[in-house]
């Protein structure tokens, strides 16, 4: 996302969400813990319009997602969201599932490290944000449960069939999409759906310490792996070590790579700048 901005400032408060800054690091709350943070249409909208306003910020280096109370989010909510659809007209219904989508690319194009920290149920579209972060550290607790498919639709929603089977195989991901069976931490774990378990009760602390660790790091470099993570899924291997040689060539010219010289030299850590 470009980091150009225009007349508009920041949005100082969100209806839907908690956002927090500090060191370099947003701390991204689903605040609605009494619906186990069930998506609406503003929560939605809410987290595509923040994540392009966090993307312009420099001073945003990671970004913690994490949902308040019992769980990390249950999906769409059935009232707000599956009730009222069932009155919308087609260019309504391709508006609202234009918009989800919206908020997975907006989650996989920000130009830093997203880190979900998952505690109880993660279903539905909260799989789904999950599922796009970069890292998935979860609780004993977490389990994840992509229901599309149980409530009659298809199972590839918001990116899930694009996404789910780059990171745990096509045998897994279809299963997962096609019964929508719960997937408890453990066997997350073993199919690689969760980058880090944690101990019972650390799962936010120790995203916490993952965002702090990566906001000290040299940003600019994390931000083109990020990238390259993303746009290479789908190239043949002539085209991708071409960018990755442009890319590496456009760094080496970069702040960041004289300073690690320096640093090695002088025998000190790197004061990293993300440039």
């Amino acid at each position: 996302m470009s980091p150009f901005i225009g007349s508009a400032t920041r949005t100082p408060d969100w209806r839907h969400l908690r956002c927090e800054l500090a060191d370099g690091v947003a701390t991204v709350t689903l605040a609605r813990p009494e619906k186990l943070n069930a998506l609406t249409f503003g929560a939605y909208a809410d987290l595509r319009d923040l994540l392009a306003e966090l993307s312009r910020e420099k001073s945003v280096r990671a970004l913690v997602l994490a949902g308040e109370g019992r769980g990390f989010c249950s999906g769409g909510d059935v009232d707000e969201i599956i009730g009222a659809t069932l009155s919308m007209d087609t260019s309504q219904l391709l508006d609202f599932n234009r918009m989800t989508g919206q908020v997975v690319r907006a989650v996989r194009e920000c130009p830093f490290p997203v880190i979900a920290a998952v505690h109880g149920v993660a279903a539905g579209a909260g799989a789904v944000l999950a599922l796009a972060a970069d890292f998935r550290v979860a609780d004993p607790s977490a389990r994840f449960a992509f229901l599309f498919t149980r409530v009659g639709l298809s199972g590839g929603d918001m990116g899930a069939a694009y996404l789910l089977p780059r990171i745990v195989g096509l045998g897994h991901a279809t299963r997962l999409l096609m019964l929508g069976e719960p997937v408890r931490a453990p066997e997350a774990e073993r199919i690689g759906l969760i980058s880090e378990l944690t101990e019972e009760g650390r799962t936010d602390e120790v995203a916490g310490e993952l965002a702090r660790r990566l906001a000290e790091g040299p940003a600019l470099a994390y931000a083109q792996t990020k990238a390259l993570l993303t746009a290479e899924l789908d190239m043949p291997l002539a085209a991708s070590v071409e960018l990755d040689a442009a890319t590496q060539a456009l760094l080496m010219n970069g702040e960041d790579y004289a300073e690690f010289h320096a640093a090695f030299k002088d025998k000190r850590p790197p004061k990293w700048r993300g440039r």
